[in-house]
């Protein structure tokens, strides 16, 4: 019973103080219908892929709106890859790798109400092998998608920016 009593403390000063959280703020910018258009990259078509999950993923549950055609949106997002690196970070004794650094940077145009705004995002993920091992394909889609979810998490946070601090007209 405590700790429900605290939990409700907690929420009505959270809630008194007058906090409002990014997904809000950045959702005041986006509008509540958004379309996405991942540009497919030719030297790296399945990277694309699964960076487009990422997006559309995000969308739906960060920015708390419903996916919906180009036409149909307030906000039209189109997001490019810029790059996808793997570098090793950490070797063994005997100069193997260990630890991977995979990096997605991103460009993204934000058009809403006929405006273009342009974003670049990047997103970092470590991962361990074993010793003188190759990366595997499951490893290698982990660490894109979960780069690109941080990609799009440093997106989120420029437009949250934008939405708590909005230009005066």
């Amino acid at each position: 019973m405590r700790s429900v009593s605290g939990f409700i403390i907690a929420v009505m000063m959270v809630a008194g103080c007058g906090y409002t959280s990014a997904a809000r703020y950045a959702q005041s910018i986006v509008g509540s219908s958004v379309s996405t258009e991942v540009l497919i990259s030719m030297e790296d078509p399945q990277n694309t892929v699964i960076i487009k999950d990422a997006v559309d993923t995000a969308v739906i549950t960060k920015f708390r709106t419903s996916l919906t055609s180009k036409s149909a949106s307030q906000t039209h997002l189109k997001i490019q890859i810029a790059s996808v690196t793997f570098s090793p970070l950490r070797y063994d004794t005997n100069g193997y790798v260990t630890t991977y650094r995979t990096t997605v940077s991103i460009h993204i145009d934000r058009t809403t109400r006929e405006k273009l705004h342009s974003y670049n995002a990047s997103g970092m993920y470590d991962f361990d092998i074993e010793p003188n091992a190759i990366i595997s394909d499951q490893a290698r889609f982990n660490a894109i998608s979960v780069s690109a979810q941080k990609a799009i998490d440093a997106f989120i946070a420029q437009i949250a920016a934008e939405g708590s601090n909005p230009p005066k007209e």
